[in-house]
């Protein structure tokens, strides 16, 4: 989805860029290879070769989102490295469980030995059970499947603790003023982990009772939050996004409509901050606290630096996609015996997470942009 950032916070960024790199990236070959797979209505695949025996298919959630792309390229340079040959497939969007079936049947019927995938819903779980029961390894990145064991291993951002540290940031930046918030999350149609992850950990962290923290939107609409110095609150709405840029633009226009006294914008990642941001401008309201959740170097830190949004908690994906080519690799070598354990207390692979801020709150770690630039989404 294209980036089109706010002109009065001063953003310069060229949605062309990340489109041009999407596309090469999804048909380029790793290590010199053809193309191997075949476009699919819901999605796409191309193949590369590695020159090695192992064949790995990494199926993203789309080819669009920066985060994305990224994560592509680290595997290919991993699958270059360990010998690998990779196959990269998407969903032709974020919530496309339909396209990321297709491929991982594909990859079943090409006899690859290992899936990496960033599941986009429950709708895939019986593809990838299928997967397992023919002997083929899988581990999900980035996004938990539901139940964990629907796949080998997952190797993922602790998603939970990067809503919550956005959340802990936000109540200490309030100060004790009322907060008025609008929740943009990915869907209202479909229970993604990494969706009810973030949004609940976002609310954890002000201080505001979650009910149950494997559904979103059945916590009290007004109340008390208690981080920071705490204070009064009210939750003016849940809207889904998909992720990407004009929907979170609409997201944001519906909550607007509902009240104009918004103050605090949650967002599941920075194209959807980004678009909350053009409504809130259109709005005329131009002090609201906005964080989010992904920390690119492009568009993520530039949205920091510049004052776009306020805070967002960093993810590694070019480490989950190294971690995952190497550890396929790994248990293929093994029979399936050299495995990493779980982190502790997670049924995941912790990839590591970080709140990034240039207006730090006392009693918040966090790293400042600059910082961040210099490790962002782990390919430094």
């Amino acid at each position: 989805m294209k980036y089109l950032p706010p002109s009065r916070r001063g953003v310069r960024l060229a949605a062309a860029v990340a489109l041009t790199a999407a596309a090469s990236l999804t048909f380029a070959a790793c290590g010199g290879g053809g193309n191997t797979g075949t476009p699919e209505a819901e999605g796409s695949a191309s193949g590369g070769g590695g020159g090695g025996e192992i064949a790995v298919t990494l199926i993203t959630k789309d080819n669009n989102n920066p985060f994305w792309i990224s994560m592509q390229k680290g595997a290919e340079d991993a699958a270059a490295k360990n010998g690998v040959t990779l196959t990269k497939a998407a969903g032709a969007k974020d919530g496309d469980e339909d396209g990321q079936v297709k491929a991982i049947e594909a990859a079943i019927a090409r006899g690859d030995k290992g899936i990496l995938i960033a599941p986009n819903g429950p709708g895939v779980n019986d593809a990838l059970e299928n997967a397992k029961s023919q002997g083929i390894y899988t581990i999900a990145l980035d996004t938990p499947p539901d139940p964990a064991d629907t796949v080998d291993l997952t190797i993922a951002t602790d998603n939970f603790k990067a809503g919550d540290l956005i959340g802990k940031w936000t109540a200490g930046t309030l100060n004790g003023k009322k907060a008025t918030i609008a929740m943009l999350d990915a869907f209202n149609d479909k229970v993604v982990t990494v969706d009810v992850n973030r949004d609940q950990g976002f609310l954890t962290g002000m201080g505001i009772d979650t009910k149950d923290k494997a559904k979103n939107a059945d916590e009290a609409a007004t109340g008390k939050y208690t981080g920071g110095k705490g204070g009064d609150y009210q939750i003016v709405c849940h809207e889904p996004s998909q992720g990407a840029q004009d929907e979170g633009k609409t997201g944001m226009e519906s909550c607007l409509s509902k009240s104009k006294d918004i103050n605090t914008v949650y967002t599941i990642n920075e194209p959807t901050a980004a678009g909350a941001v053009e409504a809130l401008d259109a709005a005329g309201i131009k002090d609201a606290v906005v964080v989010s959740v992904d920390g690119g170097c492009s568009p993520g830190i530039a949205m920091v630096k510049d004052g776009t949004i306020g805070a967002t908690s960093q993810q590694y994906p070019i480490k989950m996609a190294e971690m995952g080519v190497e550890t396929i690799k790994k248990m293929v070598d093994s029979n399936g015996s050299d495995k990493p354990a779980n982190s502790p207390g997670l049924d995941f692979v912790d990839a590591g997470v970080a709140l990034v801020t240039d207006k730090p709150v006392q009693g918040v770690e966090s790293i400042t942009s600059a910082d961040a630039e210099k490790i962002c989404w782990g390919g430094k």
